[in-house]
């Protein structure tokens, strides 16, 4: 298994809308940056994903499953860009800043805290298990 983190303008799509989706999910499309989309095709289905709110929040305030792998996007008029499907699985109990993953020296590395603009990044399993500490989630 895999995991990464999914960002999205609260204003536009909010963790609310996600779990608002259901079991069916929500198409995670509109990605329209190499290599975003590069990270979104080595995606496979059960793969988990922090759900992260940009914008002032800055915050991740949940956990996805991806339920549907790498397909064309309908949005994309080019045709060069593709989606998943993801559904939302649970809040984040304390939702984790920015600001407290960058304080965070063994979280120093991570792709959020680097290249914070990116808009699907992967996680390592390090950080996923720090993460969801932080948040105030088991396991």
């Amino acid at each position: 298994m895999n995991y990464w983190l999914f960002k999205t303008e609260a204003e536009t799509f909010s963790w609310e809308m996600q779990k608002s989706r259901g079991a069916k999910g929500e198409p995670w499309s509109g990605v329209r940056n190499w290599i975003a989309a590069r990270n979104m095709k080595a995606m496979k289905k059960g793969d988990l994903g922090f759900f992260y709110h940009t914008g002032d929040e800055k915050r991740i305030v949940g956990i996805v499953e991806v339920i549907g792998e790498y397909r064309k996007d309908p949005t994309d008029e080019t045709g060069r860009f593709g989606l998943v499907v993801v559904k939302a699985m649970e809040d984040m109990p304390k939702p984790v800043t920015l600001a407290a993953v960058k304080a965070e020296p063994k979280l120093k590395d991570m792709v959020l805290a680097k290249a914070p603009r990116l808009s699907v990044q992967p996680v390592t399993e390090f950080e996923w298990r720090f993460i969801r500490k932080l948040g105030g989630m088991k396991g």
